[in-house]
């Protein structure tokens, strides 16, 4: 839907390294509420997109824009889990605060608002029971969630999801689609790279498809019925 706040906004840009764009002549919308699912073969410049939306690259033409409620880092983030991430020594309720410290203006220790978003975070996902328990411990499903916890605490207004239901079980992954469709339902937007286009196209608003450089942006219909769509057949 674009009835709402432009969240982010690339206008003709390029998208890249070292001053090499991948994509070019990119134009590419995310509104408060909408619900896109990024598709793409590996090395597309799915990555290059997600990293320069988070700020940690700078387009290599063209303009990207955040909204202003954007521009602190309040853009909620789940990462593709590494090995290492999923032994991580922590308790759920320190990994979940960790989400915070972007926001925290130089404060050294976190707040009782702070707990509390948290811990309410932590009930939304339905592990609010897990709090004192090793992260590391956790069954992929449960840390998946402690995850998205996380990013909620980081998000204003948008959640970036990268491949969140990589080595999950279909239990696990419908359980954690659910959860990502409520958030939308609520107004959060939504954007998700995942290669599981089969179980997620009806759950999408729009496609972004990026291919060699090229790249198809609009309506699940408008998608299904173009060429780009025909990848994934």
């Amino acid at each position: 839907m674009d009835n709402g706040k432009c969240l982010v906004s690339c206008v003709q840009a390029g998208l890249g390294y070292d001053n090499r764009a991948i994509i070019e002549n990119f134009n590419f919308d995310v509104y408060e509420g909408d619900y896109v699912c990024v598709v793409g073969e590996n090395g597309s410049g799915k990555s290059t997109l997600i990293k320069t939306i988070l700020g940690l690259i700078k387009p290599v033409s063209g303009q990207v824009e955040l909204h202003d409620t954007l521009k602190k880092g309040a853009i909620g983030y789940l990462p593709q889990q590494t090995q290492v991430q999923k032994h991580f020594p922590a308790s759920v309720l320190e990994v979940v605060m960790s989400g915070f410290l972007n926001r925290m203006n130089g404060r050294p220790l976190f707040g009782n608002s702070e707990k509390k978003q948290a811990l309410k975070n932590l009930d939304r996902m339905e592990i609010l029971d897990l709090k004192n328990k090793c992260y590391g411990e956790l069954s992929g499903g449960q840390q998946q969630r402690v995850l998205l916890a996380r990013a909620l605490c980081a998000a204003e207004k948008i959640l970036v999801l990268d491949e969140p239901v990589t080595g999950l079980d279909p239990a696990a992954a419908s359980a954690l689609y659910g959860i990502v469709q409520d958030l939308n339902n609520e107004g959060m937007a939504i954007v998700m790279v995942t290669h599981d286009l089969k179980n997620i196209v009806n759950k999408a608003g729009k496609i972004l498809h990026i291919n060699e450089g090229g790249y198809f942006y609009g309506t699940v219909d408008g998608y299904m019925a173009s060429d780009y769509s025909k990848i994934f057949v």
